[in-house]
């Protein structure tokens, strides 16, 4: 298999930037008529990916609102992962782990290894045990073919006083950003090493040339817009990926028209590459 830079940059370019999340939180449930439980989550999920996994580049599950269901709601997760991938799409899985030693080699091992049910493209990781602690994942990453999405500017309220805090070698933020332009140093097209900088995060004076892609959550109805991915971004929007889930998913059940909200959302960042 090649590198995950590599199938994301074929991706971006046969089915467009525009990464669909797959969350079925209860609001989304209640609207489309389901009930707060396994069925419901199942029926939810599956729809969305036979709608929008054939279509677009990549898919981001988050791990959390299955999980919430225990082990059967974590059986529906790998239904999710393995039929949107079969169905083309890259799984981005959103899991923000980040933890030391053996548990950080054991999340490598769940979310990174094609031996595990879990298995995914990639995941999202907090860095902010220490850069060195996501070794295991980074390790796994280059043994597997696989992406690593690193949380550096998130459009949260309370982010900045961690990741705008300045020490010896410059903001936080930017040292991760140093961290993640040495990963992927000479790769090509594009690194596997990626950084969650959410659209809503007004601007940033942040180097973001790290050679690697980005996930971009609050695209949408959270208020980020192209614009804002151009201004923030600037030449490396060309790698930005643009998530929105709630823009999406309430155009369900509806097979049809969610693939029609998702397509419309591909069209709508298309120009980012010019």
């Amino acid at each position: 298999m090649t590198d995950f830079g590599t199938r994301l940059a074929r991706a971006i370019e046969e089915r467009g930037r525009f990464c669909v999340g797959i969350d079925p939180h209860v609001a989304l449930l209640q609207q489309w008529g389901l009930s707060d439980d396994v069925a419901s989550l199942e029926r939810f999920a599956l729809t969305v990916v036979e709608a929008v996994a054939p279509v677009v580049g990549v898919v981001k599950p988050q791990s959390a609102f299955y999980e919430r269901f225990g082990s059967r709601g974590v059986a529906v997760l790998e239904r999710v992962i393995a039929e949107s991938r079969a169905a083309g799409a890259l799984v981005l899985l959103d899991v923000k782990r980040g933890d030391i030693g053996s548990t950080s080699q054991a999340y490598a091992d769940a979310y990174l290894d094609p031996a595990s049910p879990l298995a995914s493209d990639a995941i999202t990781a907090s860095p902010y045990l220490g850069f060195g602690s996501l070794d295991p994942m980074v390790e796994a990453c280059r043994r597997h073919d696989a992406g690593l999405f690193v949380l550096v500017l998130t459009s949260n309220k309370e982010g900045p006083e961690v990741q705008h805090a300045r020490g010896a070698d410059g903001t936080v933020a930017g040292v991760v950003l140093d961290h993640l332009r040495r990963l992927n140093a000479d790769a090509r097209p594009i690194g596997s090493f990626g950084a969650v900088i959410g659209a809503t995060i007004g601007s940033t004076e942040e180097d973001l040339d790290i050679n690697g892609p980005f996930l971009v959550p609050g695209y949408g109805a959270q208020g980020g817009t192209t614009d804002d991915l151009r201004r923030i971004f600037g030449s490396a929007a060309r790698w930005a990926l643009p998530s929105s889930s709630r823009e999406v998913l309430a155009a369900g059940p509806d097979v049809t028209a969610l693939r029609d909200a998702a397509r419309r959302g591909n069209d709508a960042v298309r120009g980012l590459d010019a």
